[in-house]
């Protein structure tokens, strides 16, 4: 009888403990995977005069690049469906690859992508932390929704807004704090 209660505690305190650990995990923001972060620069996409999101690059390396680690912030502004989240990411790390992406592994990153993300709407906030040679993790809100341990996905996933061959380049020079000699003619 006693070895029963003794083991049906430390059941209990086992479970606690897991619990704990999964709850803290689940519910900690990307500020404790990248601890001393400072803003490094933001900027607003706009899509044919659409509002779609604002973007904030948070890094402690002081030029970010895809060989450093960093956050990327997108509060979105509107409406958008995750299917459509997916297949526009899709078709940029498409492009960006120069090369047809296998089926095998478009279908693998679609699939990774489908768990991570939302159907967002006005105020939603999707966080992407690039963690080089390892993968990336990707929160929604402040909770995180996946660990993705693929470099290739992550590298090609994080080309979107800063390769130097991005559609949006100046979206990408405020995120990384780069002032071209263009912008600053029209701001003087």
């Amino acid at each position: 009888m006693a070895r029963s209660l003794a083991l049906r505690k430390s059941l209990v305190a086992i479970v606690v403990c897991m619990s704990t650990l999964y709850c803290t995990q689940t519910l900690s923001d990307w500020r404790g995977v990248l601890p001393g972060t400072r803003l490094v620069g933001q900027a607003d996409f706009d899509w044919y005069g659409f509002d779609i999101y604002q973007a904030r690059l948070w890094s402690a390396a002081a030029v970010p690049s895809l060989e450093t680690a960093f956050a990327l912030e997108l509060s979105y502004r509107r409406a958008i469906g995750k299917e459509a989240l997916v297949q526009t990411s899709l078709k940029e790390m498409q492009r960006l690859n120069g090369a047809p992406l296998d089926v095998k592994r478009r279908d693998e990153w679609a699939g990774q992508m489908r768990r991570a993300f939302i159907d967002v709407k006005p105020g939603s906030r999707i966080t992407g932390v690039y963690l080089p040679g390892q993968g990336c993790h990707f929160y929604v809100g402040e909770k995180l929704s996946l660990v993705v341990a693929d470099p290739l996905f992550a590298q090609a996933f994080f080309a979107i807004w800063l390769d130097p061959r991005t559609r949006e380049p100046i979206l990408r020079n405020q995120l990384l704090g780069i002032q071209s000699s263009s912008e600053g003619r029209e701001n003087q």
